[in-house]
């Protein structure tokens, strides 16, 4: 086990160049199952989850490459079918929550598809159902061993089918429309998840010769085809980092640069933070963060307290609420941040209020953060990171801090940020990586 040791109180400076999605890196890693033919994906984070699929498709025998940084081949000509069988895949797969999406491939290229149930971050439930209902429409057999937890789907013969999703579940959405791009005949998918990553994947299945339309409605058509070829592709910024580097910057009253941000796919992320009250300036797609000595939390427009709340595309991701709650700890102002999808999320608060942020945690969805407009600095203590973005956020926290935080169990950190302190400590920052 790894902790970061952070002193706390210095100002960054500097450019930063967010990595390659992870949650696109992801699902186009996975999509290489479906050809024989050679893939090459380019800026991909060469991170813990990232990296464990990737290990886990050479199990099947992929046949992978690593390029160069962040670029790698992918050629899926001879798969070994008999490896799903075998306990360490069951380990394998149950330790990584993107292991689900190699499911869809699997079944639409060979007609069966296994996966235990798969790990991830411990915020709430992330159930299964969407994915199997939409491998059942599309004719799929769906077997579920409850002893062993362990999911097993065959389909010989996939024919298109219209299915209503029950949620826009991202994972659920690139998993169907990946067994339905070898599907006999037309799928229509509604209330299909049609956040940037599912976007991507989808622009990437049609240049290997898929036939999607409606990338990014939240109703996609499917023609089936009889088998995809190989092509390049390359994965986003990473949207998450850019929000958690646009928190960190305010917080720690930094002004830095983020180079090659692709705003145009951001949504509503630079607003989101705005209404906090943070200054930054668009370039092209470079954001630059103001110092911002002061910053102050927007209100409704009758004056009532701002609410910040997750919500599916185009909305604003859950996956950056944990950074929207810290970096408010500092601003002037008062919101209400509501994180509707996960029950578990917003635990980390506790040591934020260890560290002398006012914060009242309403219920396990709601949380009141009075901002402290720098009254008061956050003090340094030893916590341990519960989740990735939770995780940054209180490296973020510790950054803005007086004095020393220990931050342990960073390894759910490394998951999804890659040389996180290299890249920080480049620009000013004094985080010390211990084992």
């Amino acid at each position: 086990m790894a902790e970061f040791i952070i002193e706390g109180g210095h100002v960054l400076s500097g450019e930063l160049t967010p990595q390659g999605a992870k949650n696109e890196a992801l699902q186009v890693i996975c999509a290489t199952l479906l050809t024989s033919e050679e893939v090459i994906i380019e800026n991909i984070p060469e991170i813990r989850d990232v990296m464990k699929l990737i290990e886990l498709l050479g199990d099947l025998g992929v046949e992978t490459k690593r390029l160069e940084h962040g670029t790698f081949s992918f050629r899926a000509a001879d798969i070994d079918l008999a490896f799903m069988e075998t306990d360490e895949f069951r380990k394998k797969g149950a330790a990584l929550r993107g292991s689900i999406m190699i499911v869809g491939p699997l079944l639409a290229r060979f007609g069966k598809g296994y996966i235990p149930s798969p790990g991830g971050d411990k915020i709430g439930r992330r159930r299964l159902d969407t994915h199997f209902e939409g491998f059942a429409a599309l004719s799929a057999r769906f077997e579920y061993l409850p002893e062993e937890n362990f999911f097993r789907v065959y389909g010989e013969s996939l024919k298109g089918a219209e299915m209503l999703l029950d949620e826009a579940s991202v994972t659920g959405t690139a998993n169907i429309v990946m067994a339905a791009v070898l599907a006999n005949g037309i799928s229509t998918i509604t209330n299909a998840a049609c956040e940037p990553y599912v976007q991507q994947l989808c622009h990437m299945l049609n240049s290997m010769g898929a036939k999607i339309t409606g990338i990014g409605s939240n109703v996609l058509r499917i023609e089936g085809v009889t088998s995809l070829n190989g092509c390049k592709h390359r994965c986003l910024p990473d949207m998450i980092e850019i929000g958690s580097f646009i928190g960190m910057a305010a917080i720690t009253q930094s002004e830095i640069t983020l180079k090659n941000c692709r705003v145009d796919m951001l949504g509503i992320i630079p607003r989101t933070f705005q209404r906090l009250g943070i200054q930054m300036e668009i370039r092209g797609d470079d954001i630059r963060i103001l110092k911002n000595k002061h910053y102050e939390i927007d209100t409704f427009i009758d004056g009532s307290i701002l609410t910040i709340s997750d919500q599916i595309w185009p909305g604003f991701t859950p996956d950056l609420i944990s950074i929207a709650l810290v970096t408010a700890t500092q601003a002037r102002g008062t919101v209400l941040i509501h994180q509707k999808m996960f029950e578990s999320r917003l635990f980390f608060v506790d040591n934020l209020i260890d560290m002398g942020a006012q914060i009242i945690l309403c219920d396990p969805h709601r949380a009141t953060v009075i901002g402290l407009d720098r009254r008061a600095q956050l003090k340094g203590i030893q916590m341990s990171s519960p989740d990735i973005r939770a995780g940054v956020a209180l490296l973020i926290a510790a950054m803005s801090a007086r004095g020393k935080s220990v931050i342990r169990n960073i390894e759910q950190i490394d998951r999804g940020y890659e040389n996180i302190e290299g890249r920080l400590n480049a620009i000013g920052a004094d985080i010390t990586r211990v084992s």
